[in-house]
């Protein structure tokens, strides 16, 4: 599990509501009607943009903003290496039975133990990465549509607030606490916009850059096993997807 995306959002609400806690009643920010218009006009306008296939699915890519363990592109290089030493002494059928901590590897390794050309091979494994980054987009897309729509429904909440109050003008009274439910939906459009969507939406696009490292480096990684790549050549081409400080670890 990713605690510092938890650690980050909730924090992000525990400083908002200690906030308003310590400033007065927190009943005042609390407004049914303000929460329909910008959690209902947010949601709405977010569908718009994308098929209801995508808007349900990016749901379940999102739990990787929480659930995700990212795999050390050191510990591919690694398990890549021994992979080809294997190979090269004793035959690519020698990698049948082989733990294989990452799936996309484990199905690179499969097919090339399975006799497929090297073509069909590269070919396959690239539409699958195409396709996961794809997927991944969608979701990074929504999440940044909700980031844009939260605050602007927010100002179109507070716009009806005021033309309401500024219809019944008749008790002055009523002008101070019209002006401030007036203001929540903006209020509610900020917070689902920088403390929910925009942090989502990186956490799940440094993710997604991540396994399009590792899914690229195991693209090469197959590529050289079943070419019978020496192991010791092999390494030095998976330590350029490295940064220079992570080659020196790994070298020594």
């Amino acid at each position: 599990m990713d605690i510092a995306t938890l650690i980050g959002i909730v924090g992000a609400f525990g400083v908002i509501i200690a906030s308003i806690v310590l400033g007065g009643s927190a009943g005042t920010f609390v407004n049914i009607p303000s929460l329909v218009v910008v959690i209902g006009g947010t949601f709405a306008a977010t569908l718009a943009q994308i098929s209801l296939p995508q808007f349900l699915g990016s749901f379940k890519v999102v739990m990787k903003a929480f659930m995700n363990k990212l795999t050390p592109p050191e510990q591919l290089i690694e398990e890549a290496v021994e992979l080809a030493n294997v190979a090269r002494k004793e035959g690519i059928l020698a990698l049948e039975g082989k733990q294989i901590s990452d799936p996309f590897l484990s199905a690179g390794i499969r097919m090339c133990i399975d006799g497929h050309a090297t073509d069909v091979v590269q070919k396959t494994l690239s539409k699958d990465i195409n396709l996961t980054l794809e997927r991944q987009q969608t979701s990074i897309k929504m999440f940044r549509a909700i980031a844009d729509a939260a605050p602007a429904m927010g100002m179109i909440g507070t716009l009806i607030g005021l033309v309401q109050m500024l219809a019944n003008m008749d008790d002055p009274k009523s002008i101070g606490p019209a002006m401030a439910v007036a203001l929540l939906t903006t209020l509610y459009g900020a917070v689902i916009a920088n403390a929910v969507a925009i942090p989502i939406a990186e956490k799940l696009r440094t993710i997604s850059a991540h396994e399009k490292l590792n899914k690229m480096l195991i693209l090469e990684s197959v590529a050289a096993i079943q070419e019978g790549t020496n192991p010791r050549v092999l390494q030095q081409l998976l330590t350029t997807f490295l940064p220079e400080e992570k080659r020196e670890a790994l070298a020594k």
